[in-house]
């Protein structure tokens, strides 16, 4: 949870600091700004709330008005509340709940499948529109998107070794001499899953004892996703960026919020697969639209490759960190 929070933070931090020590140059964000003319940006711009709006809408009246208004943080906000609530009442009623929302995650998984069947003839008509409308200069803009958003995910990334140094006290060399086998794998499928033998063979060699990897490494590759929170509120920054939407304090706030919480729950899928679903909350709750998202999962096989990288660092580190701290509490 803390490493989680932390990285919504630094996501929501670090994102402005680039693009003001970065800035990309005002013709090419205009020209993508023309391609991307469909999205009404001044209605977005408008839509965003301040902290007072904020703080009031925390918590719904009504969920299932708030799920149809695109109130996300506050579903989220209910939906952890239910969530906590159906711990307790008796067993037998909470696997009833259980199976039905799993039934229904699996007929959404079913729909997902359809969209994503169809989405690559999407992706290339939008993609022609905005080259059409935006010409070359779209290119530089895109390409400056792919530096800075993989950067924020290398700042998580190097968050990974410092844990690793000074709070599972591995020596620095050992540690990344250790991660070059999961790193590689990471890179070659851009999964953490596939990366978990050698995950779980790093944190043997590292000393870290069989009865916490084989439990702490496997939760982590359903959980733990430490580069999603940064990287994710980067993407919704930078899209307001883009088009010239400013972003109060309770933006950000939202932002920081959902990303934080939301990363609990994520779908086990590839980067490319759950682009839109990750992303799309945040930026609704910050107020900047959506339709972007829809050109820029085209060119997320970068930025997958460094998100799968920086998980599986952490997912060691953290692990190690585990450990470090289960021995400390057995002497």
């Amino acid at each position: 949870m803390i490493v989680l929070t932390l990285s919504a933070i630094l996501g929501g931090v670090v994102t402005p600091l680039l693009l003001q020590t970065f800035p990309l140059p005002n013709s090419a964000a205009e020209a993508l700004r023309a391609g991307l003319a469909s999205v009404d940006a001044s209605a977005a711009a408008a839509s965003v709330p301040t902290v007072a709006d904020w703080l009031k809408s925390v918590i719904p009246t009504n969920p299932v008005a708030a799920a149809a208004e695109d109130k996300i943080l506050a579903l989220v906000v209910f939906t952890s509340l239910f969530a906590f609530a159906v711990t307790r009442i008796p067993a037998a009623r909470r696997k009833i709940i259980a199976d039905f929302f799993k039934a229904v995650e699996d007929a959404m998984l079913v729909m997902v499948g359809w969209v994503l069947w169809l989405a690559p003839f999407g992706v290339l008509a939008l993609a022609f529109a905005v080259g059409a409308g935006a010409g070359g200069a779209a290119f530089g803009a895109v390409l400056h998107y792919i530096l800075l958003y993989s950067l924020v995910g290398v700042i998580v990334l190097i968050a990974g070794y410092f844990i690793a140094v000074v709070f599972a006290r591995w020596n620095l060399r050992d540690f990344a001499r250790a991660m070059i086998p999961p790193q590689a794998v990471a890179i070659s499928t851009q999964s953490s899953l596939a990366s978990l033998p050698a995950m779980l063979a790093a944190a043997r060699s590292l000393g870290v004892p069989e009865r916490t990897s084989d439990v702490t490494l496997p939760l982590s590759v359903a959980l733990f996703r430490a580069t999603g929170p940064a990287m994710n509120v980067a993407v919704a920054i930078y899209i307001a960026y883009w088009l010239d939407i400013p972003l109060g304090p309770g933006a950000y706030i939202a932002g920081i919020a959902v990303a934080s919480i939301a990363s609990y729950w994520a779908v086990s899928l590839p980067g490319a697969l759950s682009f839109v679903t990750s992303i799309a909350p945040i930026a609704l709750a910050m107020g900047v639209p959506i339709e972007p998202l829809a050109l820029l999962i085209a060119v997320e096989v970068i930025p997958d490759i460094v998100r799968t990288v920086g998980n599986v660092t952490l997912d060691v580190a953290v692990t190690g960190a585990v450990s470090r701290s289960d021995k400390g509490s057995v002497d």
